[in-house]
């Protein structure tokens, strides 16, 4: 469907999972390239979160859970058995649906990763907090209250807090989970021009229910149905003159 180009930062052959005897995913095949932003769109259940989170492994996460067939990031398997999934989890960030920060402060939520990662001395934390709440296009807006509780700021600027808390640990690959489905427009419009920022340094990949936030934030576009990729092609050809009926029905609102 998509031929192997050496910009893919992962390559997904002949992928197949099963949550016990429910066939989720099918032969997915597709090359996620390198600074792009690509999307996946389709009506829910069809498994678009569950092949986001085979990206990192998180799916594993859940009991019953096996797969076949492999996904190469990098060039390297993610399934081989000497692959640490702590350091794929490091490499490949990942912003879920609802704002999840922690109970902590600003300051706390973003210098959490890179503490963990053994980093301690406070001028490097600061740096870097500072650094990544930058990247996350949210420094101006909470610089003077890095010691109060990420909960008492609104739900845009905690998803934003989330993204630099990702930052702050230097992924290669952003994955996020329908990032703005619980927001207003406003902070929507936020998270969507960070988003075409991000690409410069981050390969990032985006499952949205949202088509028009497809068309708007991603250079390429895979279609799933029923755990299948139907159609995958560059965002505008895909919306403008897609190949398959079934996208078509899809994108013009026929079905889903």
């Amino acid at each position: 469907m998509n031929t192997a180009t050496s910009d893919a930062i992962f390559q997904v052959k002949d992928l197949n999972l099963w949550y016990g005897n429910t066939h989720a995913l099918k032969n997915i095949n597709m090359d996620i390239n390198k600074n792009e932003v690509t999307a996946i769109i389709g009506p829910s259940g069809c498994g678009k979160s569950t092949f986001v989170k085979t990206l990192n492994r998180m799916v594993e996460l859940v009991p019953s859970v096996h797969t076949s067939g492999t996904i190469a990031y990098r060039g390297q398997g993610i399934f081989d058995s000497q692959y640490m999934v702590e350091e794929l989890r490091t490499r490949v960030g990942m912003v879920f649906q609802k704002p999840n920060p922690f109970p902590k402060s600003i300051y706390e939520n973003v210098a959490y990763g890179p503490k963990i990662h053994g980093i301690r001395k406070k001028q490097m934390l600061d740096e870097i907090v500072e650094k990544s709440l930058k990247g996350a296009a949210i420094w101006d807006e909470v610089k003077d209250r890095l010691h109060e509780n990420a909960y008492g700021i609104s739900g845009g600027q905690q998803q934003r807090i989330c993204i630099a808390r990702c930052l702050a640990i230097e992924p290669d690959v952003i994955l996020m989970d329908e990032p703005t489905s619980a927001l207003d427009p406003i902070s929507t419009l936020k998270v969507e021009e960070l988003i075409k920022e991000l690409k410069k340094d981050y390969t990032i990949v985006i499952v949205t229910h949202n088509m028009q936030q497809a068309a708007r934030v991603s250079d390429k576009t895979a279609f799933f149905l029923n755990g299948e990729v139907i159609e995958m092609d560059e965002t505008d050809k895909l919306f403008s003159t897609p190949q398959d009926k079934r996208t078509e029905d899809y994108i013009t609102g026929r079905f889903g």
